[in-house]
């Protein structure tokens, strides 16, 4: 597990700043021996995704916030996920930096913004795949709505997210105010490589995972 000291640096960007950029730095070098090894991850169905017409789910209500504390690992019982976290960045570019690709069980979360049970928009973001095969958010696609994300913080609690929506997008047309801009409510996103597969280029866009806090432990 990588352990940084906690600093929010003061006028940093907002997660409304990382621009489309970043998912493109997320799918990018993961090709090396794909075509070795098996199937394209799972795709979320028509089903999974937002219903209404405010974007927000109108089932579990959501739990009080809690104050600032880094994140030091994720879980996902629906899909085995069960991975320590890295403090992300952003690069020159603007684009959210990412897990060492090397590493297939580590994701990462924006540590400039909102950390997970926060109120606001928390980002945690991992590898579909690598050189070696699948990676840590390969199933991320097959996550369905009413499965939960716990997020262990470095204050002792677990922030408990239930998932809301699942959702894919071309690189050309994803949505960055709808993944990254702010909530009034504790709010998370899990995001990782997806949609269609070319040899040439990669993966063609993302899965977004929409979830909001509704217990803590």
């Amino acid at each position: 597990m990588t352990r940084r000291r906690f600093r929010r640096r003061a006028g940093g960007p907002s997660n409304a700043a990382i621009t489309a950029v970043t998912v493109l730095a997320l799918c990018s070098g993961m090709l090396l021996l794909r075509d070795g090894w098996g199937d394209t991850p799972p795709q979320p169905s028509a089903a999974q995704a937002h219903t209404g017409t405010d974007g927000r789910s109108t089932g579990r209500a959501a739990a009080p916030a809690l104050p600032p504390s880094p994140p030091d690992r994720v879980r996902i019982p629906a899909i085995d996920v069960d991975a320590p976290l890295t403090g992300l960045g952003l690069t020159r570019t603007g684009s959210l930096d990412v897990p060492p690709a090397g590493r297939k069980n580590l994701a990462g979360w924006y540590e400039s913004g909102t950390t997970p049970g926060e109120r606001g928009t928390a980002i945690i973001a991992g590898h579909v795949d690598n050189a070696d095969g699948p990676a840590v958010f390969y199933s991320l696609g097959a996550l369905r709505k009413g499965s939960t994300v716990e997020v262990d913080r470095r204050d002792g609690r677990t922030a408990v997210f239930t998932v809301d929506a699942v959702e894919v997008y071309d690189a050309e047309d994803f949505p960055d105010r709808k993944v990254y801009g702010a909530a009034p409510r504790p709010e998370l996103r899990v995001i990782t490589c997806g949609g269609g597969y070319s040899r040439s280029t990669g993966y063609r866009g993302n899965v977004v995972v929409y979830a909001h806090l509704t217990a803590t432990r």
